[in-house]
């Protein structure tokens, strides 16, 4: 994979924000996009691979890719997970005050500096000439935390028009000690609440036993603590069957990011 330049379009799905629907869909390319697209990597590559050379693009095995990425995932980002979820959060909530006070005008007006709003044109800061035509399709804007620098936008042009661009990063210093200020800031029960929920939050939430029994406290108290965390807005609840499972909200995971 190149650190810039042309990346193969199978590798970034259409399936955002569900690991396992995403593998599906890159494991379901079709034999002829996946010449196309790993024979456009090698031209575009040309000259700069080491000595292995290029892949065959008739000899790629797509399960030992989506194993590759799976593994990638569990490995070195899941650990990492809430923190991400938290900052493309604090993006989603800036886009969306946009667009409620300004528009789809204003929405796009707050995509600067990446991108400039020039009625019907949205020219964007990107490392090669290229124009996308719409054609009545829309335009689907996908806030990344790995997008580094510029937008970045897919290849084909009959996939869906996508849009990927960079979303604010806080230093990481600031991150790396947000547990010990949202102890500060909440208490040491209710920070370690948002704290296990944080954990959790990649597997669809925690129950209030769970949460009880990692805390440490009784549910008596947790009924207290938790009700107080939804007032503020930190934690969000939902029936499930017949348990309540409980998340974390964007807003909780910045308090814990010291954002």
């Amino acid at each position: 994979m190149p650190s810039h330049g042309y990346i193969p379009d199978l590798l970034t799905p259409g399936a955002s924000g569900d690991l396992a629907a995403g593998l599906d869909a890159v494991g379901a390319t079709p034999a002829r996009v996946v010449a196309e697209q790993v024979g456009r990597l090698n031209a575009a590559q040309a000259g700069l691979r080491g000595p292995g050379g290029s892949p065959r693009a008739d000899s790629v095995d797509l399960k030992r890719v989506v194993r590759a990425l799976r593994t990638y995932f569990d490995v070195v980002l899941r650990p990492h997970l809430p923190r991400m979820r938290g900052q493309v959060g604090v993006d989603v909530d800036l886009r969306s005050t946009a667009l409620l006070a300004g528009g789809v005008q204003g929405l796009l007006e707050s995509l600067a500096p990446y991108a400039r709003w020039r009625d019907p044109v949205l020219e964007v800061d990107y490392p090669v000439s290229r124009d996308v035509f719409l054609g009545g399709r829309g335009l689907l804007l996908v806030p990344s935390f790995f997008c580094w620098r510029r937008p970045t936008a897919l290849a084909d042009p009959d996939l869906t028009p996508t849009l990927v661009y960079p979303v604010a990063k806080p230093a990481w210093h600031l991150a790396r000690d947000g547990a010990k200020g949202a102890s500060r800031l909440l208490g040491r029960t209710r920070a370690a609440i948002l704290q296990v929920l944080a954990g959790r939050d990649s597997r669809g939430g925690c129950t209030s036993t769970d949460i009880a029994r990692v805390v440490g406290i009784a549910q008596s108290s947790l009924t207290y603590q938790m009700s107080a965390l939804r007032d503020g807005g930190l934690v969000s609840s939902r029936r499930c069957g017949k348990y309540v499972v409980h998340a974390v909200t964007p807003l909780g995971l910045r308090i814990l990011d010291g954002a």
